[in-house]
C-alpha cells in the first residue's frame, strides 16, 4: 500500500483520535497500537504479563517504562513490516520517547510524523459533557449539536430511553485535560526539534480533520 508510515497520533480523550486512527486502519492499512488496550487485553487473556499489570495497576503504582516498552516491542515484532503503525497514548514521557526511538532503531523503522489534534478546552467540554446515546440501539445524540427529530425519541429505533457516560462531566475532562497537558508537554519539543510534529485544529468536522492528516501523510 505504498509508503511505509509510523507515526505518533496525540490528542487529549474526546479529541477524536480514535475515529482518525480507525481511518487511518482502514485507509493506509496501518496498525494501530494503543498501550492502554494491549494492557486490558493482556490482564483480560490472564497472561504473565497480564497478571502482572493487573498487580501493579491495582496497587496504583506507575507501570515500568522498560516493561511496557518489552511488551509493546513484542506486538511490533508481530506486525509485516510492510505495514506502518499508529502509536496511541504512547510515548507520554521523555523517557518513554526515548524507549520508542529504541523499538523502532532495533527494528529498522523511522518515525515519520506526529500528529497533534489540537482543541480548545471549553469547547471540547461543552462537546464530551453535551453527548448521550439511546440506550437500545446506542445511536448518539447531543444537548446542542444533536438532539432527536422528536424529543424524547430516539430517531433509529424509536426507544425513549437514554443514557451519558458517567465520566463524560466537566470535572472529569477538565481533570483529563490536565493530565494530558502534563503528559504531553514534555514530549512535543522533543519531536519539534527533529521538524515531525503536525497541529491539526481536532475542533473541525471530522471530515476537514480526516483531510488535514491525509495533506500531512500524503496519498496512500
Amino acid at each position: 500500500m505504498g509508503k511505509v508510515r509510523n507515526i505518533i497520533l496525540l490528542g487529549p480523550p474526546g479529541a477524536g483520535k480514535g475515529t482518525q486512527a480507525a481511518h487511518l486502519v482502514e485507509t493506509y492499512g496501518m496498525v494501530q497500537l494503543s498501550t492502554g488496550d494491549i494492557l486490558r487485553a493482556a490482564v483480560k487473556a490472564g497472561t504473565d504479563v497480564g497478571k502482572l499489570a493487573d498487580e501493579i495497576m491495582k496497587s496504583g503504582k506507575l507501570f515500568p517504562d522498560e516493561l511496557m516498552a518489552e511488551i509493546l516491542g513484542e506486538h511490533m515484532d508481530a506486525i509485516p513490516a510492510d505495514k506502518g503503525l499508529i502509536f496511541d497514548g504512547y510515548p507520554r514521557t521523555a523517557p518513554q520517547a526515548e524507549l520508542l526511538d529504541g523499538l523502532l532503531a532495533s527494528r529498522n523503522r523511522t518515525l515519520d510524523h506526529v500528529i497533534e489534534l489540537v482543541v480548545d478546552e471549553d469547547a471540547l467540554v461543552e462537546r464530551i459533557v453535551g453527548r448521550y446515546t439511546c440506550a437500545k440501539c446506542g445511536d448518539g445524540y447531543h444537548d446542542t449539536f444533536k438532539q432527536p427529530v422528536k424529543a424524547g425519541v430516539c430517531d433509529k429505533c424509536g426507544s425513549t430511553e437514554f443514557k451519558r457516560r458517567p465520566d463524560d462531566n466537566e470535572a472529569t475532562v477538565r481533570t483529563r485535560m490536565a493530565e494530558y497537558r502534563a503528559k504531553t508537554e514534555p514530549i512535543l519539543p522533543i519531536y519539534n526539534k527533529r521538524g515531525l510534529v503536525s497541529s491539526v485544529d481536532g475542533m473541525a468536522a471530522i471530515d476537514e480533520v480526516t483531510d488535514a492528516i491525509t495533506a500531512i501523510l500524503g496519498t496512500p
